[in-house]
């Protein structure tokens, strides 16, 4: 098995998704496609692909990395760690933050995927007697 069979098969797949995939997830699919390959030529191929910058590669809070393709355009998450719901966050916002932090600490920001981690307002509302009892 070819690792740039396996390269562009792992491309291909994440193109067509409209999610992240971890690496089992990934797996399962080439593995439909191409039987012979085996799960640590995928990861091979998976670090590969993310080192080249064409994937990448990002932790969500489910335990296990996920991946996608690289886009030009940059997307923001941010990710409920009750029940893991993952909601857009506005990318002409986080440039702008991105901006003042750049400008303040001379520091240039190159990540195209910020993820950040909190409470929807679903589980705030399900959890709101709990959290009056714990503030008082």
């Amino acid at each position: 098995m070819r690792a740039s069979s396996v390269d562009l098969a792992i491309l291909d797949l994440l193109n067509q998704q409209d999610k992240h995939l971890n690496a089992l997830e990934i797996y399962q699919h080439i593995h439909l496609r191409l039987p012979a390959v085996n799960p640590s030529t995928v990861y091979r191929s998976l670090e590969r692909l993310a080192h080249s910058g064409k994937v990448s590669v990002s932790d969500l809070g489910s335990g296990a990395a996920v991946y996608e393709i690289s886009g030009s355009e940059a997307h923001h998450h941010l990710i409920c760690q009750c029940c893991g719901q993952v909601l857009p966050l506005d990318s002409i916002e986080v440039r702008q933050f991105f901006t003042r932090i750049e400008a303040a600490s001379q520091f240039h920001i190159v990540t195209n995927h910020l993820i950040l981690f909190g409470i929807c307002a679903d589980c705030q509302l399900r959890d709101t007697p709990s959290r009056s009892r714990s503030t008082s």
